[in-house]
C-alpha cells in the first residue's frame, strides 16, 4: 500500500515538473521604453513586459506598441524560435510535452518610430 501512494507521489510530481518546463517566458521591451502594450487585442502593461504562457508549438501573439509622438508597432512572436531541450527530454518519456518542445527568444525588441510633422514652407 505505502509503495503504491509513492509511486503516486512520484507520477505526479514528474507531472508538474514536466508541465512547468512546458511554460515560456520572453521579455517585450521597447525604445522608447514605458510604451503601452497590446497583447492579443488586450491592454497587459507598458515596456518592458514580461510574457509567459503554457501556449503549445506554432502558436502565435499578436503586439500593438503605441508612445504619443511615435508611430504605432504592430507586430507577431511564435512559439517556434527556441528550442526546449527540458520539454524535447521529457517528450521521450510522455509524448505529451512534444506539444511544447519550441519556446520563445528571450527577448523581443522593438523600436518605436517618431512621428514626422511636416510643415509646408
Amino acid at each position: 500500500m505505502q509503495i503504491n501512494i509513492f509511486k503516486s507521489i512520484a507520477v505526479l510530481l514528474s507531472l508538474i515538473i514536466l508541465l512547468t518546463s512546458c511554460a515560456s517566458n520572453t521579455i517585450i521591451t521597447s525604445i522608447p521604453s514605458n510604451s503601452k502594450l497590446y497583447l492579443n487585442g488586450e491592454m497587459v502593461g507598458n515596456t518592458p513586459y514580461k510574457h509567459r504562457d503554457l501556449k503549445i508549438v506554432g502558436s502565435t501573439n499578436s503586439i500593438r506598441i503605441e508612445k504619443e509622438g511615435y508611430e504605432i508597432c504592430n507586430a507577431t512572436f511564435s512559439k517556434d524560435e527556441e528550442i526546449d531541450v527540458g520539454a524535447m527530454i521529457g517528450g521521450f518519456f510522455l509524448l505529451v510535452p512534444f506539444l511544447w518542445v519550441m519556446k520563445y527568444k528571450k527577448a523581443h525588441l522593438y523600436e518605436l518610430r517618431p512621428i514626422i510633422i511636416q510643415t509646408n514652407n
